[in-house]
């Protein structure tokens, strides 16, 4: 293992066991023709195996340093855009190099991990499927079914617009520095075609296609549901519906009063959602 003077500014834990590294590789759906995103590729570890398997790799890496090793290290070989992912329009991207779809690639600082897969998810239309790395409690989160601890915000985000699968569980002994915290794969495979459109994946809905102004409001309708875990429909949906429009609601969807959100599954709450907008509409 290579040492480096300077510790990593931004969080980072650069993967360092190759062994792992082959394994991470092979359990993605990497296709020949594939643009790979690699969100901080760091040292360029995973960047010389992806290179291996997709026709092209770009990086986006936000340590200046770090930009500047791997333009010497990839020149002519994987362009390297120093750059915030948060701040980076994919679809742009697939389109400077001639794509519909990229397949995202991440090693994730555990910090921001939430906020890269709002981001992300936002340009679902762009992304073909995705595999990241991340901290094993927000993995858990990520992949959580309805009634089990971790489920909650994430988890609907996450298996709104894909199906995530945890794949491997990787030690902090793989990484350098090694973080204080196990690290999970986790793939994603994009749900393609309209959101609700699927009878199997959202029950038997009237509307067949939502707006992505409607499945915003409805992402943040599930926020306000999980607003605290513990406490009930009622009392969470209490700053926007009142109490009886919310009885109502649920008793029409043959859901008790003191349904919590942690219970349902986005077969529950979309058509929640949806009932409580036609009686704001007054339909």
């Amino acid at each position: 293992m290579s040492h480096h003077p300077k510790p990593p500014k931004l969080g980072q834990h650069f993967l360092a066991d190759l062994r792992f590294g082959e394994r991470i590789v092979s359990a993605l759906d990497l296709r020949a023709d594939d643009l790979v995103v690699e969100i901080g590729p760091g040292r360029g570890a995973m960047t010389s195996l992806l290179l291996q398997h997709a026709k092209q790799v770009v990086g986006i890496e936000l340590d200046s340093q770090l930009v500047a090793e791997l333009e010497r290290r990839f020149a002519g070989r994987a362009p390297i855009l120093h750059a915030d992912i948060l701040k980076v329009d994919l679809a742009a991207l697939c389109e400077r190099y001639g794509v519909s779809t990229c397949f995202v690639f991440g090693n994730l600082p555990y910090y921001i991990t939430s906020p890269i897969l709002h981001h992300l998810f936002r340009f679902h239309r762009c992304i073909r499927a995705m595999g990241l790395l991340m901290q094993w409690e927000v993995a858990e989160r990520v992949v959580a079914q309805p009634g089990s601890r971790p489920y909650g915000y994430l988890s609907v985000l996450a298996q709104w617009y894909s199906q995530p699968t945890l794949v491997l569980r990787v030690p902090p002994g793989a990484f350098t520095p090694p973080p204080k915290v196990q690290s999970a794969l986790v793939t994603f495979r994009i749900l393609s075609g309209p959101r609700a459109g699927s009878a199997s994946r959202r029950g038997a809905l009237a509307e067949a296609v939502m707006t992505p102004e409607q499945e915003s409001a409805f992402l943040e309708f599930v926020q306000l549901c999980f607003a605290q875990k513990r406490k009930t429909l009622l009392n969470n949906l209490g700053p926007l519906y009142s109490r009886t429009r919310v009885q109502n609601a649920l008793g029409s969807l043959g859901l008790k009063p003191s349904a919590r959100a942690e219970q349902l599954g986005i077969g529950e709450l979309l058509p929640l959602f949806l009932t409580l907008r036609r009686q704001n509409s007054g339909e």
